[in-house]
């Protein structure tokens, strides 16, 4: 099951998001802004951010590239009333791997997502984990010689 962070500082919009994509079968964690963002990311491993464009605190773009800074699995797609072409996208730098438009069908978003995903299926998330115990079993085994 893919994991996804919702980032947006709308109430309603976070909770359609996330009930939409729990029934998508999706697991969803969310954040009402790019700081809450950023803590749960360092607290969790997400195959997928989506990440509102416009927020009061901080801007989508901004946090993108945070995101890919310091969590470089979890891939990020862009949503805002605003339409931003891949071009846009592409200049702006900040490592999103998409860009869907406001409103959206739950199911063409949820299909939209589904391709964003590892071509083999397997939850980037849950291969974060796995390298990051590795890493820890090493540390671990590495300070006993």
């Amino acid at each position: 099951m893919a994991r996804v962070l919702v980032v947006d500082d709308e109430d309603n919009q976070v909770r359609v998001l996330a009930i939409g994509l729990r029934l998508e079968g999706f697991e969803v964690e969310t954040a009402r802004s790019g700081e809450l963002a950023l803590a749960a990311l360092a607290e969790q491993s997400f195959d997928l951010a989506i990440v509102d464009l416009m927020m009061p605190t901080s801007n989508g773009l901004d946090l993108s590239r945070r995101i890919r800074e310091f969590h470089p699995h979890t891939r990020v797609v862009l949503t805002s009333a605003y339409h931003l072409s891949e071009r846009q996208l592409a200049r702006a730098d900040c490592g999103v791997v998409g860009f869907v438009p406001k409103p959206y069908e739950m199911s063409e978003l949820a299909a939209f997502l589904r391709a964003k995903l590892p071509p083999s299926g397997k939850s980037l998330a849950a291969a974060a984990l796995v390298d990051s115990e590795r890493a820890s079993a090493r540390a671990v085994a590495g300070s006993k010689l």
